[in-house]
């Protein structure tokens, strides 16, 4: 047993040493410090301008902060500043120069774009987000009035009805795409989806009709302050669309029908 004694001293004292050099590495390493958000500074749609061609971005009525907390400032920017931006750069890049730059985007939309996927995309981006720009805004609590009125009551029921399955169907929608109300052939209301930047201007189109109310249900207008709950950014849209400029639109579009 006492020949154990050397061994147990030694041991005892590499333990001691290997301690001591462990902390001192321990106390040696430094963790640096987060680096610091840069703040967020809300900038003006008016200084966000297309490149050179055929269409430009449409001018918002109201502020990018005008519809927080439904959707928020940096979500709107960034929306407005760069997927708008980028389609409508990108349309007019693939119409320089040929005979579609005299055409409006609804004729591009129901003659060109079935010979173009790229076409067909950019097209249907600048003409779907621009009438979802245009058709919201700050007038909350606002409700359908007149002719639209009276036809939302006949089409769906009452306007509860039309919200319910307007909102069940973006919710239904997989993946990318838009939920719309249109004016049909028959002068009819109708809700519909389409996928991506489809639309139901295009042809082969499920449904077709004059868009007068578009919802984007694309990940990029809401994930930043409802990640994944795609429902409550539903929701939060119907109080801040611009029935006034829906109204509007129906009235146009009743007439070319």
């Amino acid at each position: 047993m006492k020949k154990a004694y050397p061994y147990i001293f030694y041991f005892s004292i590499l333990l001691v040493v290997l301690s001591c050099k462990n902390k001192k590495l321990t106390e040696v390493v430094e963790v640096p410090l987060p680096s610091a958000v840069e703040k967020f500074t809300i900038g003006s749609a008016d200084d966000i301008k297309a490149d050179d061609g055929s269409f430009e971005l449409i001018k918002l009525a109201y502020s990018f902060d005008a519809v927080s907390p439904e959707i928020e400032a940096r979500t709107m920017q960034l929306h407005y500043s760069k997927h708008y931006l980028a389609y409508t750069n990108s349309l007019n890049k693939a119409i320089k120069n040929t005979e579609l730059e005299n055409l409006t985007i609804e004729e591009i939309l129901s003659k060109a774009v079935a010979d173009s996927i790229n076409l067909r995309n950019n097209a249907g981006g600048y003409y779907n987000h621009s009438l979802f720009f245009e058709c919201i805004g700050t007038k909350a609590g606002v409700l359908p009035k007149d002719t639209l009125a009276i036809a939302i009551a006949k089409d769906f029921g009452s306007f509860e009805g039309f919200k319910n399955q307007f909102k069940n169907a973006a919710n239904r929608q997989f993946g990318s795409g838009w939920t719309w109300l249109i004016v049909d052939k028959n002068g009819r209301l109708q809700v519909t989806n389409t996928p991506n930047q489809d639309n139901p201007l295009m042809p082969k189109a499920i449904v077709s009709g004059t868009p007068i109310l578009a919802l984007d249900v694309w990940e990029h207008a809401y994930y930043l302050e409802y990640q994944n709950k795609r429902k409550n950014y539903i929701d939060a849209f119907f109080n801040i669309i611009n029935w006034k400029v829906v109204e509007e639109k129906y009235e146009e579009a009743i007439k070319k029908e």
